[in-house]
């Protein structure tokens, strides 16, 4: 069974964007020795112009060959004109307003999210499922998520997208490491108790 990743940056407070979703001012903190981590560690989440200009558009995809977003995510690439942000990877857009995909590489799930996921956790592969977003496709998917690798950016929202949009609900993760960063920069990895 494959897992899947929920890998995302927040704020210390837990929140991955501001009330619209714009995390922008988390990349005031990459600087050379996180993007150097970010590179090696995992290069398959770098969007594929960000792979290009850091000189590993031809990396292998170390720990995904899949990725699902929500509508909002995917909507800013959409903004900038790309249809396909990741194409070295499988691409699923959980949306139930989109329509037809406008990528041939962009497989849109109107339906069943948590079905489709488990149908994708099923299939015979090396490599994980990375979740990118957003908050309320987190909520939904928190049942099937195996692991989380959060990047705590050294910022307070106070408010905005919080990580997971679900209602109240205790699930327990163990804490398999943490990776500090000069820059203030925290990642952290749990896995899921089962």
């Amino acid at each position: 069974m494959r897992k899947l990743t929920y890998y995302v940056a927040c704020s210390i407070d837990g929140f991955i964007g501001d009330p619209k979703g714009d995390a922008s001012s988390m990349y005031a903190y990459l600087d050379d020795e996180f993007l150097g981590w970010l590179t090696s560690a995992y290069p398959d989440t770098l969007p594929a112009q960000g792979r290009e200009q850091l000189g590993v558009k031809d990396a292998a995809n170390p720990n995904f060959d899949t990725v699902i977003q929500g509508r909002a995510s995917y909507q800013l690439a959409l903004d900038a004109g790309i249809t396909s942000p990741y194409s070295h990877l499988r691409e699923y857009v959980a949306s139930r307003t989109l329509g037809a995909s406008p990528d041939p590489n962009v497989t849109v799930i109107e339906g069943d999210l948590v079905a489709r996921v488990r149908e994708l956790k099923a299939e015979e592969s090396d490599l994980g499922i990375w979740l990118c977003g957003g908050s309320r496709v987190a909520g939904e998917l928190l049942d099937e998520i195996d692991e989380l690798v959060i990047k705590t950016y050294p910022q307070v929202y106070g408010t905005g997208m919080p990580m997971f949009g679900t209602d109240f609900s205790v699930t327990d993760f163990t804490l398999e490491g943490v990776r500090t960063f000069a820059n203030g920069v925290l990642v952290r990895t749990y896995a899921r108790k089962r």
